[in-house]
């Protein structure tokens, strides 16, 4: 497994945010994360990425414990987050958004490397290095925060609500861009989406969150034909 989480626990306070949550994703692999709002979802992301510390349990990255390591630390190890909202710098030009996210790496040339990729990837932010990025579309700063986090050279990404504030047509295009993403770098990802169906039809397995904790598990292909999934998260 690339990681795994076991049984993991987070608090807020007195509030239990995550009750002993166990997970695992494969090398090469695109794994959804569904839920209702307060589900624990986000929650989840930021564990992994460090920026939570859990009260019980443990996350294991190429079989390294990564949980009591600070973000950075983490970052280096290969894991990026394309948090909720985006959150570019909106001051900051395009190019140097994106080349913050490549402040962990030392090797100028794997970082132009990179950096043309995602340009070829990304066209829009090619056209766009020196506006700022506060100025860009929802679609575009969308573009530009999961460039930005792949310029770190991740193994695995963790997506948080990448559709949110999207038009449909727009939303498309990055769960497209996601799917290809994956396909040509074989990079993994745990996507958080409260656009269930989209989530399902991107990823191999799925997970689906309540109140904290797993309810469901299974093939993506399976759970969206599942009634309980669909009188909950598909709206029919």
């Amino acid at each position: 497994m690339l990681l795994k989480i076991n049984n993991l626990t987070i608090n807020y306070g007195v509030i239990r945010a995550l009750d002993n949550i166990t997970l695992e994703i494969r090398p090469g692999e695109i794994l959804s994360v569904i839920g209702a709002n307060g589900a624990g979802k986000t929650t989840l992301l930021r564990s992994v990425a460090g920026l939570l510390k859990p009260q019980a349990g443990n996350i294991e990255f190429e079989g390294r414990e990564i949980s009591g390591l600070k973000p950075e630390k983490i970052v280096k190890c290969g894991i990026t987050m394309v948090p909720e909202g985006r959150q570019v710098f909106p001051d900051l030009s395009v190019k140097e958004n994106l080349e913050l996210g490549g402040y962990s790496l030392n090797d100028r040339h794997l970082k132009k490397e990179l950096f043309e990729l995602i340009l070829t990837t990304f066209p829009r932010l090619n056209e766009r290095l020196k506006q700022h990025a506060g100025t860009l579309s929802g679609g575009e700063q969308q573009m530009l925060a999961m460039g930005r986090a792949l310029m770190a050279n991740p193994k695995l990404l963790l997506l948080d609500e990448p559709s949110m504030g999207l038009s449909p047509i727009i939303t498309k295009e990055i769960f497209a861009l996601i799917q290809l993403i994956n396909k040509e770098k074989h990079i993994s990802m745990i996507l958080v989406e409260q656009n269930a169906h989209m989530a399902m039809e991107c990823s191999r397995r799925t997970y689906v969150l309540e109140n904290g904790s797993i309810v469901m598990e299974g093939e993506s292909s399976a759970l969206k034909h599942d009634a309980r999934v669909i009188e909950a998260y598909l709206g029919v």
